[in-house]
């Protein structure tokens, strides 16, 4: 917007105040409207407290029974209230505190929020309506029961639409604290629905679902229409600054720097200050400062953010500024202090309040200018080194290090800026991130061969040898991941170098520190963890499990088991052989394999060993491309062997028994399928670009890759015959089960139609093939001449050998894994 001018007469304030006596010029923007990520907070808060008031409602039957019958108890006091209709007065609430709340919005020119008040309500009613209609249509009693009231002069109501239709509009045209007529239609509000209760006409856990349906309407409707600004703007803000002594002769809104999407960055003006605006004043006497005015209505995304962090950080403390008048107070101590220690940062002035906002003032003395990264070299690597190791000797750490913290001063002396979230009296794990946060940032620029020589030169040897078990990537801020020079493989190189420069012993010794109360390997670990669990007690038929095992062999059904584990080496040495000899860890390797089998339980046939084989190269120190290039061979080798055994040994055997089972139809449906939708997105000349720019040199250096691992004659050979290993013990698994039963088969034959079925069943997405598997296996020995009885017992002992005796062993292995960082 273009700013705006006006002027402050004497007039129109105390003419005793000093300041008043000449005009001052102000150039700002109108206030604007913002979207208070607090409204979606309350919404989110509402949805959980209407599900446990469900539950509540649905499961603790007596202590809600118990709740209405005090309450009713307590109305009897009130029996003249019968006599009042119920209709007439939720019509004149309703209507009286929507009247003057529009009345009050109208006057105050809040056209919007006049507007979406009413929309809010609208809605409130709709949304109440469908949520008992979806509840009636359910039709379970137990549910309308709880809701359900029977109305003393009425029929029974179920979810009045009253309380949720008020409820959205109140909250839509809050907040409360601004608005007085908002904060007595919330208390006639409450007042009605206590009544309510009392004479029986509604249920009580009726009206707080409607309320709280009402309330997350409205608060989703606030958010995505905005409030006005309520903070301090123009004059306000003369008048803020007046009270710690700067009498303005002009103040003057500076004009900020916007990113991709629009949105305003944080300037070196104010120190890095998230969401605020800048204003250049100048007082009677001609001296200028920087006023900073940070508004109440948009630190709540900042809070957020800091709570985020203490949830996701192990181990090291974060700050939670709760107000703004926190997080102003706290930042200028944090600046105070540097300053009295000697370090250059901008030198506060004092602090302010005003409405909504906190102002902070800072003097015009020190200037900050951004320091790129092409201007970054190692004398200014040391610069920063030494800054911050003066902070860090004196318990000061800036929590957040990222590359617009990075600054030059009047002199050209590289400089930290950004202590917002700064803190002091630090913990040695707090120090540590710092480092490993400016430590990555640098060698991200110019390498880190010389980002490890700048902090030796800063820190010394030891303190960097120390900071190894903190190089991790969730101690990087994803600003100075998405550096251009930034790569997964800088953060394994800097943990190499480090560690080379701490003795063997204290390698040894030292694990890596815990950071990330949170990770993917956690959550994935989780959620493979609650599948298997859900798939073990929905699918595993025990009686019918044991009846097998009871009549088998248990020395052939033992076989099957040692047989089928073998295929484990087959996997290994398939891997083992694409993997550089210098990584090549026989051990990790072979319990990867071993691991992938608790994964199969929660993922469809052969997803499980390609993930785990994926994040196990991962953690080896290859990239994402090269990584993904040896899976993918180790797959295509498996295949092809595979396919290659069908057809020799078909040939050989002479069985075409399943050709008929081949899913012909649904093959070419889902060919066609894919063929059509990458037609259509090449034909579209975004997508094609996007494709062709993006997505082709991921491919082609992909492709690149795996070309090179498939043509080394050597390596292929062995990884041929690891696949063998793997298919032969898993056929001839099947033959030793069969055997366990007594039915003796010839033992090619068998893993000629174990291999083919077993194919086909895994080509269905389910959980390790769990059903599908089982089906084919059953289905393809009856019809090779297997009897029915023998068929499906021994493939209940193979499942069992191959399949479910795995998932503990695969849980170990994992565990073992993730504590060795190995995945």
């Amino acid at each position: 917007m273009t700013p705006s001018q006006s002027t402050i007469t004497p007039e129109d304030t105390d003419s005793a105040d000093p300041v008043q006596e000449d005009q001052v010029v102000i150039r700002d923007t109108p206030p604007q409207r913002v979207h208070d990520a607090e409204d979606l907070l309350r919404a989110l808060a509402a949805l959980i407290l209407g599900i446990l008031v469900t539950l509540a409602a649905v499961y603790l039957k007596g202590i809600a029974a118990g709740v209405e019958s005090d309450m009713r108890q307590a109305g009897n006091a009130m029996d003249w209230l019968m006599d009042v209709p119920t209709a007439f007065l939720q019509q004149a609430v309703t209507v009286t505190v929507v009247l003057a709340v529009l009345v009050h919005l109208l006057v105050n020119r809040e056209w919007i929020q006049a507007i979406t008040a009413p929309l809010a309500m609208f809605l409130g009613f709709g949304l109440v309506m469908l949520t008992s209609n979806l509840i009636l249509k359910a039709g379970n009693p137990t549910l309308i029961a709880s809701f359900s009231s029977q109305n003393a002069i009425g029929s029974p109501v179920l979810l009045p639409d009253f309380y949720a239709g008020l409820a959205a509009f109140l909250s839509a045209a809050g907040p409360r604290r601004l608005r007085s007529s908002v904060k007595w239609g919330w208390n006639a509000l409450y007042v009605v629905a206590i009544i309510m209760v009392a004479i029986s006409s509604n249920s009580a856990s009726g009206v707080l679902v409607s309320l709280i349906l009402g309330r997350i309407m409205g608060m989703v409707v606030r958010y995505l229409a905005g409030t006005q600004n309520k903070g301090a703007w123009g004059q306000g803000v003369v008048q803020a600054i007046a009270s710690i002594g700067i009498h303005a002769a002009s103040l003057e809104r500076q004009d900020p720097s916007l990113d991709n999407d629009g949105q305003p960055l944080p300037a070196l003006d104010d120190d890095l200050i998230e969401a605020s605006r800048i204003y250049r004043a100048r007082d009677r006497d001609g001296r200028t400062y920087t006023v900073s005015v940070m508004d109440g209505q948009l630190h709540t995304m900042g809070y957020l953010m800091q709570l985020w962090q203490w949830i996701k950080l192990s181990g090291v403390s974060m700050r939670r500024d709760r107000s703004v008048r926190n997080s102003m107070q706290h930042h200028m101590a944090m600046l105070t202090e540097l300053r009295d220690l000697g370090l250059t940062t901008l030198h506060p002035y004092g602090l302010a309040e005003s409405a909504e906002s906190s102002i902070l003032v800072l003097e015009d003395d020190v200037h900050l200018g951004p320091l790129e990264p092409e201007n970054l070299d190692a004398d200014r690597a040391k610069q920063l080194m030494d800054y911050l190791r003066r902070a860090n000797e004196r318990g000061f750490t800036h929590r957040r290090i990222r590359p617009e913290t990075l600054a030059v001063d009047q002199s050209g002396s590289a400089v930290i800026a950004g202590w917002e979230n700064g803190d002091s009296a630090s913990s040695q794990a707090n120090i540590a991130l710092d480092r490993v946060q400016l430590l990555a940032l640098i060698a991200a620029i110019i390498g880190v061969d010389q980002a490890i020589t700048a902090a030796r030169a800063s820190w010394g040897v030891k303190t960097v040898a120390g900071l190894s078990p903190f190089c991790q990537m969730v101690a990087i801020p994803a600003q100075t991941q998405a550096l251009p020079g930034w790569d997964r493989q800088i953060l394994t190189d800097l943990r190499k170098q480090l560690q080379t420069l701490a003795p063997p012993e204290s390698v040894a010794e030292t694990g890596q520190v815990t950071l990330s109360r949170f990770s993917l390997r956690s959550f994935v670990a989780l959620a493979l963890l609650v599948v298997a669990v859900a798939v073990i007690v929905t699918q595993f038929n025990l009686p019918q499990v044991i009846s097998a095992v009871r009549n088998a062999n248990p020395w052939m059904a033992g076989l099957s088991f040692l047989l089928g584990s073998l295929s484990w080496v087959g996997c290994a040495i398939t891997l083992g052989v694409f993997i550089d000899p210098a990584k090549r860890d026989f051990k990790g390797i072979f319990l990867s394999q071993v691991a992938s089998s608790f994964t199969s339980v929660s993922m469809p046939a052969g997803v499980g060993p390609a993930f785990v084989n994926l994040q196990f190269l991962r953690r080896d120190g290859y990239d994402n491309t090269m990584a993904t290039a040896i899976m993918s061979a180790v797959v295509a080798v498996q295949f092809a062997t595979t396919f290659c055994l069908l057809i020799g040994i078909g040939l050989f055997t002479g069985r075409n028994t399943l050709s008929g089972m081949i899913p012909t139809n649904t093959l070419v449906i889902v060919i066609g399928t894919v063929a059509i939708i990458a037609a259509l997105i090449m034909a579209v000349p975004y997508t094609r670009r996007l494709v062709m720019e993006r997505l082709m040199p991921i491919v082609a250096s992909y492709a690149r890759h795996l070309i090179e691992i498939l043509t080394q004659p050597r390596q292929l050979v062995v990884a041929v015959l690891g696949a063998v290993m793997q298919s032969a013990a898993l056929g001839m698994s099947f033959w030793a089960a069969l055997m366990a039963f007594g039915c003796r088969t010839n033992v090619f034959e068998t893993t000629f139609v174990f291999l083919l079925a077993n194919t086909l069943g895994s080509a269905v997405p389910t959980p390790g093939g769990l059903g599908a598997i089982e089906a084919v296996l059953f289905s393809a020995f009856r019809l090779a001449g297997v009897p029915s009885g023998v068929a499906i017992s021994a493939t209940l002992v193979f499942r069992v050998a191959t399949y479910w005796l795995r998932i503990p062993l695969g849980a170990l292995a994992m565990r073992w894994l993730s504590n060795h960082n190995r995945i």
